[in-house]
């Protein structure tokens, strides 16, 4: 998996904050305060997003109303896969990795590994 674009990712994040479904018209209008960009643009780029899978849609009048199918935490998720996977040595790059995280990331992942250990233990 390739991660989002730069546009790609705003739209997403308006989605993700938003946590409603939104139509092209709603993302256009949160993303111009940070930038001056077109409407056929994001209607192109949402449009993108949801042929990959990434929202769903509903009509609604003329319009669709768009919401992510898979949570941010997926996506970041699927991120940190391919990261392992680009990486060469992942076993090298999970220890510099975990040599960078905070201590409450640090209970976090232990919480996350003990937890998959109880789930393969079943």
């Amino acid at each position: 998996m390739r991660g989002f674009g730069e546009l790609e990712t705003a739209i997403m994040d308006r989605l993700w904050t938003r946590g409603e479904p939104a139509t092209v018209r709603e993302v256009h209008s949160d993303l111009l305060p940070d930038r001056d960009i077109a409407y056929n643009t994001v209607l192109t780029v949402v449009d993108n997003l949801y042929k990959k899978g990434w929202l769903r849609r509903e009509r609604e009048g003329r319009a669709h109303r768009y919401e992510p199918t898979r949570p941010r935490e997926e996506y970041g998720a699927r991120l940190l896969r391919d990261a392992l996977d680009e990486a060469g040595d992942p076993a090298d790059a999970l220890v510099r990795f975990v040599g960078r995280m905070s201590t409450d990331e640090a209970a976090a992942l232990r919480q996350a590994l003990q937890a998959h250990e109880r789930s393969d233990a079943k």
